[in-house]
């Protein structure tokens, strides 16, 4: 049996996919993850086989003219779309297609409806990952709307009205590619609304720690526990000798997020983690390096946050789960979409303070929660109780279970 894992977006969305994948070549499956190149090595090492895309989001996010359109506001971002990534879908989906032809199941992100569009093309079934609870609820908003609630009502609305944009903005798109690409007819009405009357089962790899089970989720719905790859990237011995040399430091990295001005920003960062009496590790932002500074690529989170006193992230699913089950205290610097949503369940379940969104960033917040992370008893207590739990749960094999595989 072949089971194909569609992992599109940054290592914080692929690495869950791949220890899935993982987990399935354990039981004895044949498993295919479906990714960009640049993640060949992390999905190989793990052990599924890996089927490359071509297009990679992390390089259209990161690019210049990616980030404009990122921050140009919601008619600049529907342009943008147009104009970005509608000229790859085509050869997206045409990849897509060809690594799921002969698969007998289908793992797929909600998002363009794919596991919809294939299983109707090939027959075979397909279950839904969702790396943030978007299961309609009225426990609280849909991740993507940055407010705490809007009451039980309007909480519940928030997912239609999420899931009736993302559709307006894709579902012209989508439908002229089924024609083209897959051979299919066009789609009536919108793919989320058709996989929840299926009852396609949901494979949500958050921890019910983390996020509770909210009591309207229907039984279809599986809050399964983090998806962690349990064998860690070596970490470079440079960093190494680095993190030996002195007191754990605070790292500090915005994964594919880059912030309008990074030279200005990595300052700011520098500036606060000095001020709060803190040696630092800086990912992905330009720095020069000191004594008390270390400068990294990207490098395997679930190796390095252990050995740290604190992290200073963006808040994207990822890195929040992994920070969390590494039993450190976490400072969230939310950029936009579902990352203030992680920001503000850190601060109330007492692993960090509260978020500081990256367009409020100086040195005198960050430096403030920081010393917070790194010093507050209950803080660091409250985050190293969480992390044991998290890492007594095995979200995989649950997952494997939800599947019946």
């Amino acid at each position: 049996m072949k089971v194909a894992i569609l992992a599109f977006g940054s290592r914080g969305d692929t690495q869950p996919c791949a220890a899935l994948g993982a987990g399935l070549v354990a039981r004895g499956y044949r498993v295919s993850v479906v990714a960009a190149d640049r993640y060949r090595r992390l999905v190989e090492g793990a052990g599924p086989e890996f089927s490359p895309i071509s297009v990679d989001p992390v390089r259209i996010v990161e690019s210049e003219e990616g980030q404009a359109w990122l921050r140009s506001g919601p008619a600049g971002f529907v342009r943008g779309f147009r104009r970005i990534v509608e000229p790859l879908a085509e050869r997206l989906v045409t990849e897509v297609d060809e690594a799921c032809a002969d698969a007998d199941l289908v793992l797929s992100p909600a998002l363009g409806g794919f596991g919809h569009h294939l299983s109707e093309r090939y027959g075979m079934p397909y279950a839904l990952l969702h790396f943030q609870p978007s299961e309609p609820t009225r426990a609280f908003p849909n991740p993507l709307v940055p407010l705490r609630t809007l009451g039980g009502a309007g909480n519940r609305a928030s997912y239609a009205l999420v899931e009736g944009l993302s559709w307006l903005l894709l579902g012209r798109m989508v439908n002229r590619l089924r024609g083209r690409v897959l051979k299919l007819g066009p789609m009536r009405g919108n793919p989320f609304r058709r996989a929840r009357a299926d009852r396609v089962p949901v494979l949500c790899g958050v921890s019910p720690w983390v996020v509770g089970r909210p009591a309207d989720w229907p039984a279809h719905v599986h809050l399964t526990g983090f998806w962690p790859l349990e064998r860690p990237g070596i970490l470079d011995p440079e960093l190494g000798a680095f993190l030996a040399a002195g007191p754990p430091p605070v790292y500090a990295g915005f994964g594919s997020m880059v912030p309008a001005d990074p030279a200005a920003t990595a300052e700011t960062v520098v500036a606060a983690l000095r001020a709060a009496g803190v040696r630092g590790i800086l990912q992905g932002l330009p720095y020069d390096g000191a004594d008390d500074m270390f400068v990294v690529g990207e490098t395997d989170h679930a190796g390095l946050f252990p050995r740290t006193a604190a992290v200073v992230h963006h808040g994207g699913a990822g890195t929040t789960g992994t920070g969390l089950r590494a039993g450190v205290p976490a400072v969230v610097c939310p950029f936009f979409s579902d990352q203030p949503f992680w920001g503000a369940r850190v601060a109330l379940l007492g692993a960090g303070p509260a978020p500081l969104p990256v367009r409020r960033l100086t040195v005198d917040a960050l430096a403030a929660r920081v010393a917070h992370a790194v010093r507050d008893p209950g803080t660091r207590a409250a985050a190293a109780r969480l992390g044991e739990r998290l890492r007594a749960e095995d979200g995989v094999a649950r997952a494997c279970e939800v599947l019946g595989l």
